[in-house]
């Protein structure tokens, strides 16, 4: 309800201010790659994405579908920045404070690294606020746009059972271990929860007094995988992690571990290395979230929110489970994002 009454006000203080003002009230219907089929007004709206790094690939397909928005409705400015890393706390704060006190957009779309600090930041703001990729529990956000990433993930977990089943691991021996994200952060603790349920729908065990957290980072996670190994000399059916970096990361320690030969390694994300990896029998199989269309349909919501309309509290982007037998398929469509 709050969220509808904020929408509300906004678009009832953009027709005073027109009205006052003799603007061009006009608008030119384009259609839209998403499910809103929103108008675009012709005042020219200047939409400020932050996201929490552009320094991976994964990002850069958010990136890239939120600037496929502007290519699109040239009429709308993009303007996409994100932190150095996902750990880069103060950097992104420092972001969003300059941009959210500096008057220059209209509306903003963001994926927290910190959700809660995030929350402090935006308090009383009347621009539309969008979250990308990890939610913000604020009433100043509209809407999330992303992935569900505990249903993600238990389909990961469950596809990561019958995958250990079919390479000989016997029931007894199903056993998981998530290579987990930043402790605390939502879509880290979201996406451990998934695999939980998915592992343990599925038959299989999931150590949950195991987890190894490796902060997204690709060298910690061999790191937590040199030490799995060295708990488990026996090996591990499963290992579970929170982004494709660092499922191959792990996969590579494990590599001249022949205790390790047949355990099925998961990432989370779906990008081209990945495919690859997958292509290659590095990697066994990854949980693809649609980051380009979580970019686009972001920025989409947001012109909409100006616009007046009414959003639901949740866009979902999409999911699926790649593997050897759609590893191309994959590849193909990200390259295409990225204009290879």
């Amino acid at each position: 309800m709050k969220k509808r009454l904020l929408a509300m006000l906004l678009a009832g203080a953009m027709c005073a201010s027109l009205a006052a003002c003799g603007g061009d009230t006009s608008s030119a219907g384009t259609e839209t790659g998403g499910e809103t089929g929103t108008e675009t007004s012709g005042e020219g709206y200047s939409i400020d994405v932050i996201l929490k790094t552009t320094a991976s690939e994964y990002w850069s397909y958010v990136q890239a579908g939120a600037e496929a928005y502007e290519t699109e409705h040239p009429e709308v400015t993009v303007e996409v920045k994100g932190a150095s890393s996902e750990t880069a706390y103060d950097e992104q704060q420092n972001m969003i404070e300059t941009d959210l006190n500096s008057g220059a957009y209209d509306a903003f779309v963001i994926a927290p690294l910190q959700a809660d600090l995030v929350k402090t930041l935006i308090a009383g703001q009347t621009a539309p606020i969008i979250a990308v990729d990890t939610d913000i529990d604020a009433p100043e956000v509209l809407s999330f746009v992303g992935t569900g990433n505990e249903e993600a993930a238990a389909m990961g977990g469950e596809a990561a059972v019958e995958a250990a089943k079919e390479a000989g691991w016997a029931d007894d021996q199903l056993t998981a271990i998530s290579i987990s994200g930043v402790q605390g952060d939502s879509t880290a603790e979201a996406r451990l929860a998934g695999y939980q349920k998915g592992v343990e729908a599925a038959g299989g065990t999931f150590l949950a007094d195991e987890i190894q957290y490796a902060n997204a980072v690709a060298d910690q996670a061999a790191t937590s995988m040199e030490a799995i190994m060295q708990n488990h000399p026996e090996g591990v059916a499963m290992i579970l992690c929170n982004n494709d970096d660092m499922a191959m990361a792990a996969a590579r320690a494990a590599s001249g571990n022949s205790a390790y030969a047949n355990t099925i390694f998961v990432g989370f994300d779906g990008i081209q290395s990945a495919c690859n990896a997958i292509l290659n029998g590095e990697e066994t199989m990854s949980v693809a979230q649609e980051a380009y269309d979580m970019g686009y349909k972001a920025v989409e919501a947001a012109v909409a929110a100006l616009n007046g309309e009414e959003l639901e509290d949740f866009i979902d982007s999409g999911c699926s489970v790649i593997t050897a037998d759609n590893a191309q398929e994959r590849l193909d469509t990200l390259k295409g994002y990225l204009g290879e």
